[in-house]
């Protein structure tokens, strides 16, 4: 491979074309500064994304004329400018985002990415991030690589070819690390919780932050867990190693981990590397929910910013606000309910940080409905579990009281008797 500076590696981007940055911490920053930095010569070139880790210059109202995002998915880089006009948030399953993408419905004109090194039969891989950067880099006019010895050489759907490069950059850069986040008393609580949910030989999907950390920490006891998700951060790795997590009972990938995209630290990274453990394949693979629901058990856990006495759950945006985005939440909350024996479930704290309730009467005004009340099955906070499978609107309203916060309930039953006070 050839290899050039950052900035003449940008230089083939075009105004006016759409240019897609590869996902999560894979996010290649030096590539994204150097495009931003054209910002004098460049119109109307549209970024678009999912959540990446890092910095987002492109977003920033003063490049307006330069660049707009149209992201699936708003990540804390860009929320401060998702309210401007230069950036929309398009509300996409993510397993269905590479289709729309294939199908050039979507179309990408340039790929701009991060990779390991060729190996001896020339091919590089995107490593952490294979997720929908696998579909953008099929169909992508130009595609711009940051050849990276850091970048984990993952096994799966995430190889490219180094002819398929329109131009290299080669850097020794740190790859993005995510630390844990800290756990708190209450998060401990909902962990526990989920973890008496979770049955020997499950198949695990769960997420980033403190709740997922707190349920891994409960599961030592656990035997034969495979995981089968989305993404997968440092908090599966004790039990890997303990051998709690195996997937030796998986029906699909039995004794592999099966991802599409990973956040974590630099030993999460050099677990990933080379390991035949861990398949990082296309994620409208690993969200289709025909292929979520062939494994047994299936244990789905996401969070959400509120829930309806109904089971209306939203979370991704603050009323009309956009928060985040659809993610892969419905693709596994449904392959969850369809797997035998598995168990969609929705892990909150009762308030949020400033004491406001998140369990509520009614969505604030524009917020989204992400998991609709008919797919809503178990939901957790740190007062218990209730399961709202089969119950009626005063049925659910009643059960997710008692898991409300104390300070919150008396309220709560007005509301709710007020709502629905012929069945109350």
């Amino acid at each position: 491979m050839k290899y050039i500076s950052a900035e003449e590696a940008v230089g083939i981007v075009e105004s006016g074309e759409r240019v897609f940055i590869q996902s999560a911490a894979a996010a290649p920053q030096r590539l994204v500064n150097a495009l931003t930095a054209r910002h004098g010569e460049l119109k109307n070139v549209e970024i678009t994304h999912l959540h990446t880790e890092g910095d987002a210059p492109y977003a920033k109202p003063e490049y307006a004329a330069s660049f707009h995002v149209n992201a699936f998915f708003i990540a804390k880089n860009i929320r401060p400018y998702v309210e401007g006009v230069n950036v929309q948030y398009i509300p996409m399953f993510l397993s269905e985002i590479p289709l729309v993408i294939r199908q050039r419905r979507f179309k990408i004109d340039v790929a701009i990415i991060q990779v390991s090194p060729p190996d001896a039969h020339g091919y590089c891989s995107l490593g952490i991030s294979v997720d929908i950067t696998k579909a953008a880099c099929d169909v992508a006019k130009k595609i711009i690589a940051l050849v990276n010895p850091n970048m984990p050489r993952s096994l799966g759907d995430g190889l490219i070819h180094q002819s398929k490069i329109t131009t290299a950059v080669y850097a020794d850069d740190p790859i993005h690390e995510v630390l844990p986040a800290p756990v708190s008393e209450s998060e401990n609580a909902i962990g526990k919780n989920v973890a008496q949910l979770i049955e020997n030989e499950a198949t695990l999907q769960m997420g980033i932050g403190s709740i997922p950390n707190a349920v891994l920490s409960f599961l030592t006891n656990h035997k034969n867990l495979g995981v089968h998700t989305e993404m997968f951060t440092d908090g599966i790795l004790p039990l890997v190693e303990s051998g709690v997590i195996n997937g030796l009972k998986k029906k699909k990938h039995p004794g592999k981990i099966v991802s599409s995209f990973a956040m974590g630290t630099k030993k999460l990274y050099d677990f990933i590397h080379d390991n035949p453990m861990v398949a990082m394949l296309d994620v409208a693979y690993v969200n289709d929910t025909s292929v979520i629901r062939e494994h047994n058990k299936v244990t789905a856990i996401n969070s959400a910013i509120e829930i309806d006495l109904t089971g209306q759950v939203c979370s991704d945006s603050i009323g009309t606000s956009i928060y985040s985005g659809v993610g892969g939440q419905m693709d596994f909350m449904r392959g969850a309910s369809l797997s035998e024996g598995g168990k969609p479930i929705i892990a909150i704290n009762s308030i949020t940080g400033k004491g406001t309730s998140k369990i509520v009467p009614v969505l604030k005004q524009g917020a989204g409905v992400v998991t609709t009340r008919a797919h809503v099955q178990y939901v957790v906070t740190e007062y218990g579990v209730t399961d709202l499978y089969g119950k009626n609107i005063s049925q659910r309203a009643k059960a997710l009281i008692e898991i409300a916060h104390p300070s919150k309930r008396e309220e709560l039953e007005k509301q709710a008797y007020s709502l629905y006070g012929k069945c109350w």
